[in-house]
């Protein structure tokens, strides 16, 4: 870049030089680094000062149709696509979302319209899973990376899992391909996220500062039945399973690339097929899947059959037909059986999916914990509390 056509603008007291940083793929990216003014005095002399625009602060403000730079004497963090909408046709992009979405093709073209033309609109997680290869889900990712440009970020499990988010707590999309994320915490942060109206903005050495969030989350994952912990009745996420592709084109993705002004032309005639039902615009049973009740199933029986096995050695080992507790009793069996769990899990199954009753106040009662100095294994225990009773009856009622 030619000196007298460096760009330098001034956000508040702080400077910054707007550059274009090189990526390893041959593009690059925008980048606001910090200056000075006596670096500008360096490399200018004292009497010439380049142009420096000026502004009050920082905002994010997206907007792919009506897009500003300046919004009433601030910076707007949220990048302009440089895309020029034109009619035309669009096949291979067509064919990419009726491959990712399938029957719900529809569904799937609301989705990115939803993300062209209202992007502060909240929309559910959106969690492409398959075991296969050659799916086209990474595909996916980087045709929306080309539609979006710099207010898409890919990120890792650990990125999501970082205190400092100010790289993207501004963007419209979240992405990160082969998520594992199987820790409550992770599982809350997202959905907590996914709902969000407004996050506290963390960078190294600075302040947090609250800021409107409206970032929506794109996952991939190989893992079909536990790539997250999805609760049961949860509604916050549409889960598509992916099929292989039946041809591969190396050249698809700039075959996308090149079809994407005609495609937003499209979006921005194109009427909406469904209508805002929920938070997140789309009704749950619109987008319910037979992947999502796969993983749903998988985080329930996981723990319910731990919880079943340890109940059934407990009564073979004592010869009792029945077992009081409370979750609190069961965590140190289970840990010491090698079984990692929480105990809002055994509250979950316990309440939730048995549906049992307390006891009405804190009585008396016998329960059991590891002595190895026994032949059985376990030793009987008087506690107090109010304590829940499983029996070998309904123990045999759970099919497990």
């Amino acid at each position: 870049m030619e000196k007298n056509k460096e760009e330098y603008i001034r956000v508040g007291t702080c400077l910054y030089k707007i550059a274009q940083q090189p990526l390893a793929n041959g593009t690059s990216i925008l980048r606001r680094i910090p200056w000075s003014f006596g670096t500008i005095r360096q490399d200018y002399g004292k009497n010439y000062t380049p142009p420096i625009t000026k502004y009050d602060g920082f905002c994010t403000v997206p907007s792919h149709t009506n897009y500003h730079k300046e919004i009433g004497g601030f910076y707007n963090l949220y990048e302009p696509i440089d895309h020029v909408p034109s009619e035309g046709e669009f096949p291979d992009i067509i064919k990419l979302i009726r491959h990712i979405f399938g029957e719900q093709f529809e569904l799937g073209m609301d989705y990115m319209q939803l993300l062209y033309t209202q992007p502060t609109q909240k929309l559910p997680i959106l969690l492409l899973v398959s075991e296969e290869r050659n799916t086209g889900k990474t595909t996916f990712l980087n045709f929306l990376k080309a539609v979006f440009q710099d207010n898409v970020t890919f990120n890792t499990n650990e990125d999501f899992r970082s205190q400092f988010n100010a790289d993207w707590a501004g963007k419209l999309l979240i992405v990160v391909d082969e998520v594992l994320l199987c820790r409550r915490e992770d599982s809350e942060r997202l959905k907590n996220l996914s709902t969000a109206q407004t996050y506290k903005v963390e960078a190294k050495g600075k302040d947090r500062q609250e800021v409107n969030f409206f970032a929506k989350f794109v996952l991939c994952s190989n893992n079909e039945l536990f790539p997250v912990i999805i609760d049961t009745g949860e509604t916050r996420y549409w889960v598509r399973k992916i099929m292989k592709l039946e041809s591969d084109d190396t050249n698809f993705l700039q075959k996308l690339k090149a079809q994407i002004p005609a495609f937003l032309y499209y979006l921005q005639q194109r009427t909406l097929v469904s209508t805002k039902e929920s938070r997140m615009w789309f009704n749950p049973a619109l987008i319910h899947t037979e992947a999502l009740d796969r993983i749903m199933q998988c985080n329930r029986n996981h723990t319910e059959i731990d919880l079943v096995e340890l109940l059934r050695n407990i009564m073979e080992c004592q010869n009792v037909d029945k077992v009081c507790f409370i979750p609190q009793d069961l965590l140190p069996l289970l840990s010491l059986n090698g079984v990692k769990v929480e105990l809002w899990h055994i509250r979950k199954v316990v309440k939730e999916l048995w549906r049992l009753k307390p006891a009405p106040n804190a009585l008396s009662y016998t329960t059991y914990q590891y002595d190895y100095s026994k032949p059985s294994k376990y030793g009987a225990i008087n506690r107090v509390g109010r304590y829940y009773t499983v029996t070998k009856e309904f123990m045999e009622t759970l099919n497990i």
